[in-house]
């Protein structure tokens, strides 16, 4: 029996592409018999009994959504035999796919097909080092070097029992203390820098060409895929070797080039004048990347002051007696937030002293407002205060400095300094700890000389996105362990370290300091009785929402907070999209719209994207974009919409759409990026791309880091960025597998707030394949999809 269709089949699937959305598509198979017996359909009453003979089914498509709709079509024949029920039955499968799309997504689509990078080779052993030109560093200009810092390299027989899974036990397992802080950070930063040593080297490239920078002729311009998602992770500072790929000398030579900047995919590089007189445009070259071990030997550092100096206190602490000073505020809207002031006069009145003081801030409770008002009333109230403030990133760092300047300009004739080492007074220095700039900096002052116990109080923001180690970088040696106070600001709820090493992670590197505070230390958790809270003497959790609309606020404050947080935003602005006439349910200004995409990859980027979700992401901004000022709406500009996507391709992609798209020319400047970007910032109106739409991939996005399944911290900080109006979108039937966003796309059908295709009826790809096999028929070859059921078809017969 032979299958033929139209339109054609190429290795078994049918794919055919419809511009339309409701056009009716018809495919046809023809069904012949080539042989000499009688065949019978077992599921239809047709005979193929003829040499020569032949029928036609017909599939009718007629779809209404953007995306790839696919379903597996299987014939199952039996030959007749004598005796009658002696033969075995055989089958055919052909896949059939319709593919719903625009214009827009031919642009989109792959530029080329995707082609992974070779395989790894081993890196020349023998060899001669040409040391590359590193960047000009302001901070070296600014401190000698005081206090030694150790190469802290880790014993050879670790890494081999790293490499056979095999654990320390008797470092790991016990409880961790004061005694045996020392010994256990040094081991777990040792299993993690072995771990990223194996992982760079996975990110080797062979045969790759460079450019010649042309704002400066003495750097060279390297392309490397995957570098604006960390895969590999490459830092300004940071050192790669290359070396010419035809070179088969011995020993060979190799250039060290330092890292100058990264922008996007590019790196720029500082080679030595050797390399850079011998360079001609198309010289192929090998990369080499290496880990930066600067921040792995401030870290090992740390924990050597933090024993020495006797912070035990700060790092475990007891409890103590009550004390509480009253303030008069500088920012009187504090006043009316009970949560926000006794967090200050607490900071202030040192009641934790010398434990930390923690300022809990969920999404849009006011936590950096807090922070500055807290600095300003320190520095008012002694002299001799010392203040060191630090943010996660640049953007954060100025908005701490522009709440700080107004206050700082009143009270001194010093014009303040920029950004980095931003001295805004004589007694304040903010630092950004951006990409771990920060506790390089920080760790530069220890070495610098700075006197022990010379900052009375330190202020770390967003505290929960750094590992332990790496935040008493900013401790040890410059905090008084006895009269200074610490205060960590952060929410354990969202987005935390991100490491390499299992072994590490599993034995508690993961954890940032404020969250092993307040999961392992009886004085920052709840009362045993369940009534009365935090000991407000210890930690502070803000509990009034300035930000969201309750429906988007609803799930977030359901998972992650108890359902504690309270809706004070302003209603006017909350609720501004809630007559939007292209919300599924007027008034409820959420909405998640299934889509049905494909994952995508181009040329040798090992980052995705999903062109699909990009054309229904196109279609709301068209919508916001007409509907803007009319109706009760508000005007909107490109700072109002944030579109928020865990993949750099995507982000890409959109961008490019922005640009595409003749009539959102006035909105491409809308900020697209990742959750890790938009931590800390809110939108009016937020779209969420999730682009996952197959679980082939899932765990790749676990190993990576990357993604939103699995992940409920980086779920939660992409629902609590919106403040009027939350768009989802992505693939329902993938999202639904993991429970936070069962519950999610759960609640937005509950309220009517969901939209696009009906996912009810389709059967994961795991269904189908499990059914094939059943029939003992293989999937293998066959691009895996979702499948929508039979009933989504009209087979005519």
């Amino acid at each position: 029996v032979e299958i033929t269709s139209v339109p054609k089949a190429t290795k078994g699937k049918v794919t055919f592409i419809i511009k339309e959305q409701g056009k009716l598509f018809v495919v046809k198979f023809h069904i012949v018999n080539r042989g000499e017996r009688c065949v019978r359909s077992q599921k239809r009453q047709i005979d193929v009994s003829l040499l020569g003979e032949s029928y036609v089914v017909e599939v009718h498509y007629k779809i209404h959504h953007q995306g790839h709709f696919p379903a597996t079509m299987y014939f199952e024949f039996c030959p007749e035999a004598d005796p009658p029920g002696t033969a075995k039955p055989f089958c055919i499968v052909r896949e059939v796919e319709a593919v719903v799309q625009s214009g827009l997504a031919e642009t989109l689509g792959p530029e080329s097909p995707y082609n992974p990078k070779q395989n790894r080779r081993l890196r020349p052993e023998n060899r001669i080092l040409e040391e590359g030109v590193p960047p000009e560093s302001f901070i070296t200009h600014v401190l000698s070097i005081m206090v030694k810092l150790n190469p802290y390299q880790y014993p050879p027989y670790l890494k081999e029992l790293a490499k056979h899974k095999m654990e320390d036990f008797e470092r790991l397992s016990a409880p961790l203390c004061m005694k045996n802080y020392k010994e256990r950070f040094h081991l777990l930063l040792h299993l993690e820098e072995i771990q990223m040593e194996v992982d760079i080297k996975k990110y080797d490239l062979y045969g790759k060409t460079m450019t010649l920078d042309k704002s400066n002729k003495k750097l060279l311009i390297l392309k490397v895929p995957g570098v604006a998602e960390n895969r590999p992770s490459v830092l300004r500072g940071d050192k790669l070797n290359v070396c010419l790929s035809e070179d088969r000398s011995q020993p060979i030579t190799v250039y060290e080039g330092y890292v100058h900047s990264v922008e996007l995919d590019r790196v720029k590089l500082g080679f030595s004048k050797k390399l850079l007189q011998k360079f001609v445009n198309n010289m192929k070259f090998n990369v080499e990347f290496n880990i930066n071990r600067f921040p792995i030997r401030l870290q090992h550092r740390a924990v050597e002051l933090a024993c020495q100096h006797g912070l035990g206190d700060v790092l475990f602490p007891s409890d103590k007696d009550d004390r509480n000073t009253e303030i008069d505020m500088f920012n009187k809207d504090l006043e009316n937030n009970p949560e926000q002031k006794a967090a200050v006069q607490h900071i202030l009145s040192g009641t934790s002293k010398p434990a930390p003081y923690l300022i809990f801030g969920p999404p849009g409770t006011g936590k950096t407002v807090t922070v500055v008002e807290a600095i300003k009333q320190v520095n008012k109230s002694e002299a001799t205060t010392h203040i060191l403030a630090c943010a996660p990133s640049n953007s954060a760092c100025d908005l701490l400095c522009e709440r700080l300047l107004g206050y700082i300009i009143r009270n001194s004739n010093k014009a303040p300094e920029t950004r980095a080492i931003l001295v805004v007074h004589s007694t304040i220095i903010v630092l950004s700890y951006s990409l771990s700039a920060y506790f390089v900096l920080a760790g530069m002052l220890v070495s610098g000389g700075v006197p022990k116990g010379h900052f009375t109080h330190i202020f770390i923001d967003e505290a929960g996105q750094a590992v332990e180690s790496e935040c008493i970088i900013g401790i040890a040696g410059l905090l008084d362990p006895v009269k200074g106070q610490l205060v960590l600001a952060g929410d354990p709820q969202q987005l935390g370290p991100i490491l390499r090493s299992p072994l590490a992670q599993l034995h508690g590197l993961g954890q940032s300091l404020l969250e092993r505070l307040m999961t392992q230390n009886a004085l920052y958790q709840k009362s045993q009785d369940g009534h009365s809270g935090y000991d407000t003497r210890f930690v502070t959790k803000l509990l009034r929402n300035y930000r969201s609309h309750p429906a988007i606020l609803k799930i977030p404050n359901e998972l992650f907070y108890e359902n504690e947080l309270q809706v004070f935003a302003n209603q006017m602005e909350r609720e501004a999209f809630c007559c939007w006439e292209h919300l599924p349910k007027k008034g409820f200004p959420v909405m998640f719209h299934g889509v049905m995409g494909k994952d995508d990859r181009e040329a040798n980027s090992p980052s995705f994207f999903n062109v699909t979700e990009i054309e229904v992401i196109v279609s709301y901004l068209n919508k916001l974009m007409q509907t803007q000022g009319k109706k009760g709406l508000p005007k909107l500009s490109a700072n109002d919409i944030g579109i928020i996507t865990p993949y750099r391709k995507q982000v890409e992609k959109i961008r490019k759409a922005l640009n595409t798209v003749a009539e959102l020319n006035k909105w491409k400047e809308i900020k697209v990026g990742s959750v890790e970007e938009f931590q800390g910032q809110e939108r009016r109106v937020i779209i969420v791309s999730t682009v996952r739409s197959s679980v082939n991939y899932v765990k790749m996005d676990q190993d990576f880091n990357i993604g939103f399944l699995s992940n409920e911290k980086r779920f939660n900080v992409a629902m609590t960025r919106a403040k009027a109006l939350l768009v989802v979108v992505g693939n329902p039937v993938i999202l639904s597998k993991d429970p936070t966003w069962q519950r999610f796309i759960r609640y937005c059908e509950l309220e009517q707030g969901y939209t696009g295709f009906d996912y009810k009826d389709a059967e994961g790809e795991e269904d189908v394949v499990s059914r094939l096999a059943s029939l003992k028929i293989s999937s293998d070859g066959m691009q895996p999809y979702i499948t929508l059921s039979d009933q989504k078809c009209n087979y005519i017969m």
